[in-house]
């Protein structure tokens, strides 16, 4: 047999073999990485979205803790990991200004917002003023005017510089001309709601799902509401539009996937996660905190963080720097 021949025959066999059967995704469990500690509306959020997920992929879907940082820790392990759809990240506003942060400090950013390929919306919920009820304050009014008085006396606690919950006071105060407060950051929105809680810190700015229950206890309250309208849980709490200051702000709960992640891996990721949050599972858990339904597929909650990422860099802009 000469080379010719050789050669054209051993491609006949190799076209004539079976193709290698590509695994379908997925084929083994997926971890969802949360980048905030339990406690808070990531964590509140994020385990009843994998347990309803688990049915519809068919395979175990695990809650992973990767805080610390305000978020940034979990962005970064999440922006490094193979884009193969088994390794998600459950992140919040803070997630937008990341980059920004990092411009202001005339750092090379660690992540920025082309790292993430948006999947979903599971919330969006408006936040509150809180105080404790060691605090004498029963209305904003009464806030603000002893924050103009004494801001040096104020503390309030957050759940990271520059994250969800720093950068909402960073709007109050610009609208309603109080002076910086002081800013003690933990790590993460339990943390600084347990620091409220134990009057460790004055006034915290934290979303509903996350407060519900200590504001129904009588442990905090509700100055005041960054929503566009009245939350329907929380009636009696005004919203700072009503008051008369131009403010909005939610904190919002998204499920990203790393770039690079192949779009038939994101669309079967997407219609999953429809699925999982039309589930009787995943809404009981949004009605019990409170929650009007609010999630967004992939389409709607690409164009809503576009928008609400500029949100988040003008509020770096006023926070400047810090730490």
């Amino acid at each position: 047999m000469d080379r010719r021949t050789f050669v054209i025959g051993t491609a006949a066999c190799v076209a004539a073999a079976p193709a290698i059967a590509q695994t379908p995704f997925p084929s083994h469990a997926v971890t969802i990485l949360v980048a905030f500690p339990p406690g808070g509306a990531n964590d509140i959020l994020t385990r009843p979205i994998a347990a309803a997920l688990e049915p519809i992929l068919k395979q175990p879907v695990v809650v992973e803790t990767k805080a610390g940082a305000g978020g940034q820790i979990g962005a970064q392990v999440a922006a490094t990991a193979k884009p193969d759809g088994y390794t998600l990240l459950s992140h919040n506003n803070g997630i937008s200004g990341y980059a920004e942060v990092d411009k202001l400090f005339g750092r090379q950013p660690k992540t920025t917002r082309a790292d993430f390929i948006p999947l979903a919306r599971l919330i969006a919920d408006p936040v509150l003023l809180l105080v404790n009820d060691q605090q004498p304050y029963k209305t904003l009014k009464d806030f603000i005017d002893d924050a103009k008085k004494r801001p040096e006396a104020i503390v309030y606690r957050s759940g990271g510089l520059y994250g969800a919950t720093h950068l909402p006071m960073a709007i109050l105060e610009k609208a309603t001309g109080i002076p910086k407060l002081r800013h003690l950051p933990t790590n993460g929105g339990g943390p600084a709601i347990t620091a409220l809680l134990g009057n460790n810190a004055q006034a915290s700015t934290q979303a509903i799902s996350a407060s519900l229950p200590h504001i129904k206890s009588g442990k905090l309250r509700a100055l005041a509401a960054f929503g566009a309208t009245r939350s329907k849980v929380l009636p009696d709490v005004p919203t700072l539009k009503e008051l008369g200051f131009d403010a909005e702000y939610y904190l919002w709960v998204g499920l990203f996937a790393p770039k690079g992640t192949p779009a038939d891996i994101i669309a079967t990721l997407s219609v999953a996660l429809d699925k999982a949050a039309l589930s009787e599972q995943f809404k009981s858990v949004v009605n019990s905190l409170g929650q009007e339904y609010s999630y967004q597929n992939a389409k709607d909650f690409a164009a809503f963080w576009a928008a609400d990422a500029k949100r988040s860099d003008e509020a770096v802009q006023l926070i400047g720097k810090q730490g």
